[in-house]
């Protein structure tokens, strides 16, 4: 094979790879969660269903997930909406606030007070590892995880690489569906710190069995002594079972 020959076939297979790899997700990724005035929970969700969400739409907002957690004592309604990036997310909800059918929608829905006491907004991008973000839905009816990492200090890079190398394989394994993986970006100079993370299972019943099981997985035992030779590397985990909402692009 001539040396000619032999660039060809490498620059081929180098275009192959490049058509296979799937694009990269550099989109700009919001959390919002809505904590519903007492008894307008119900009242704010038909206002996403029938209203919010196409007018979201409308302005270049892509609907990721809705969903309501299982206690729900705060009556909190959570979603995840994505952008092209941050300066279209800005334009987005500029328009979306000045936009006359939000105003009609919001006077009307609000005529007996307001729907919304308070809003939570975080700001994401995709993991590296990260399955694809797309609509997903199961073909039973199933409960959602959100789970949220905070990092030792300095340590989510190590977070990121156990996630990459192991955790996310023996969550497939014992039979969890990764839905979506992001790093929360900080609002001021400081290094990000936290992961967000979505999972499904058919129930939450299901859910519990499957951690267990993982978390005696002595492949999984391994991994995390070894991350943490230099000591711990998470300092909070917190943890939500959700159901989705019917209009979640999600379910």
């Amino acid at each position: 094979m001539t040396k000619i020959t032999c660039f060809c076939l490498l620059l081929g297979l180098a275009f192959a790879l490049a058509a296979a790899a799937p694009p990269k997700d550099d989109r700009y990724y919001e959390m919002r969660i809505y904590y519903a005035a007492p008894g307008k929970l119900e009242d704010l969700q038909a206002r996403f269903r029938n209203h919010t969400t196409k007018i979201f739409e409308k302005h270049g907002m892509t609907n990721v997930g809705y969903w309501v957690p299982l206690e729900n004592p705060d009556n909190r309604l959570v979603y995840i909406l994505a952008y092209p990036s941050k300066e279209a997310r800005e334009k987005a909800w500029k328009d979306f606030g000045a936009d006359p059918a939000w105003h009609s929608v919001q006077q009307s829905s609000e005529a007996d007070g307001k729907l919304v006491d308070r809003v939570e907004s975080i700001f994401m991008r995709r993991t590296d590892y990260s399955p694809k973000i797309a609509t997903s839905t199961g073909k039973a009816p199933r409960v959602f995880q959100l789970r949220t990492y905070t990092a030792t200090a300095g340590k989510l890079p190590n977070v990121h690489a156990r996630f990459r190398d192991h955790t996310v394989k023996l969550f497939r394994k014992h039979g969890m569906t990764n839905l979506g993986y992001w790093e929360v970006i900080p609002k001021d100079d400081t290094q990000p710190n936290t992961l967000i993370y979505v999972l499904a299972h058919p129930s939450k019943e299901a859910g519990e069995a499957s951690f267990n099981a993982f978390r005696a997985n002595p492949d999984w035992n391994k991994a995390k002594t070894a991350s943490e030779a230099n000591g711990p590397i998470v300092d909070k985990i917190e943890a939500v079972y959700m159901s989705a909402t019917d209009y979640s692009p999600i379910k």
